[in-house]
């Protein structure tokens, strides 16, 4: 499964994996492919400096990334305080009502808030490219288009390419201005935050806009028939996410979690803001649906929902409370129905990947 770009980056299969968990990152780049770590989850720079410590520990000195999450405009002097008072009063009592309604007891007493949604911050985020640059990563990709020009630059001496993740050719063209070496087209399909334009639409559009640059298609991938489809689209990869989730190594910290995604279809995802105040593509649950009812006093802008809501995640993940149980996913959920190792996860994606080369051969010849 080798494109230009996978044998630029010295990888055996154009499978590139964002998520959040060191151990899944690190398997995958083992398997051939190329593990993203996901960094807008860690709360300090020496959390952030241990994984990536495992990470260089085993990943047999192959390649691989890390995902931040940083706004392109600069913002200085902004504490996580500021913010945090901008919430309004009835928003918090609506979260409050939401959690009583649905008996979800309080956190024990000193325990943790659980993960807030501090990395999209200036201050934080410039910490962990401090960390990163002080590993072998080989990879820098932002999830809200191109970082500031300064930290492309920095990247750039590092010898490190760039990545950003695009939701439409307008917003990919501006990413190819901003020096930015990869785009990641992520259609609407996709889980966490995405745009409205379906990947079969917009992966041609995207590589029509930026060429030369290499384009990585996104959402809704989760087999080698897919990742053909994406090559044939013009795609020098595919960038898959949400297909990690259910593998052995993500151990994910809630098994009522896990059921939910291996019982899901590819219907039972909805685009909300619930979760950080931007659309982002996640399980339907109660959760979501209450930010959609008529009582709702509506979500607030990124990011001063995740800030609002993230004591009301950890409750509702610490005691599994099911109705309100979910993740952000995207609609290849649908196909995620068994446990497996990242390996068996790869090793099925190149079969079914030489599968559908060998069929269009057949039906072209």
């Amino acid at each position: 499964m080798q494109t230009e770009l996978s044998r630029k980056l010295g990888i055996q299969h154009a499978i590139f994996g964002f998520t959040p968990f060191p151990a899944v990152a690190a398997a995958l780049t083992r398997a051939g492919g190329f593990g993203v770590l996901g960094a807008v989850r860690y709360g300090s720079r020496d959390e952030l400096a241990r994984d990536l410590d495992w990470l260089d520990e085993h990943t047999d000195s192959l390649p691989y990334g890390l995902d931040v999450v940083m706004p392109a405009k600069k913002v200085d002097g902004v504490t996580e305080a500021d913010v945090e008072a901008m919430i309004p009063e009835g928003h918090r009592a609506y979260v409050r009502e939401t959690l009583e309604k649905h008996g979800v007891p309080e956190l024990p007493e000193g325990e943790s808030g659980g993960w807030r949604i501090t990395g999209w911050m200036e201050e934080v985020a410039r910490g962990q490219l401090d960390v990163a640059f002080e590993h072998p990563v080989r990879l820098l990709a932002n999830a809200l288009g191109p970082p500031p020009p300064d930290v492309v630059e920095r990247a750039h001496r590092h010898g490190i390419p760039v990545a950003a993740l695009a939701g439409s050719a307008r917003h990919a063209q501006r990413h190819q201005e901003a020096g930015i070496d990869i785009v990641v087209a992520q259609g609407y399909e996709a889980g966490g935050h995405t745009g409205e334009i379906a990947t079969m639409v917009l992966t041609p559009e995207v590589v029509r806009a930026v060429d030369p640059l290499p384009v990585l298609a996104a959402g809704g991938i989760g087999s080698g028939e897919q990742i053909a489809a994406a090559l044939a689209l013009g795609a020098q990869g595919a960038w898959l996410g949400s297909l990690w989730l259910t593998t052995t190594e993500a151990r994910l910290q809630s098994r009522a979690l896990t059921r939910k995604l291996l019982a899901a279809g590819s219907g039972d995802t909805v685009r909300s803001r619930a979760l950080t105040g931007k659309p982002a593509r996640q399980l339907r649950t109660a959760w979501t649906d209450a930010w959609e009812a008529d009582e709702s006093p509506g979500t607030l802008p990124m990011p001063l929902q995740g800030l609002l809501v993230a004591e009301a995640n950890a409750r509702i993940q610490r005691f599994e409370v099911e109705p309100l149980l979910g993740t952000p996913v995207g609609q290849i959920v649908g196909a995620m129905d068994s446990e497996r190792s990242v390996q068996a996860v790869v090793d099925d994606l190149t079969r079914g990947f030489e599968s559908a080369l060998t069929r269009l051969n057949r039906t072209a010849g």
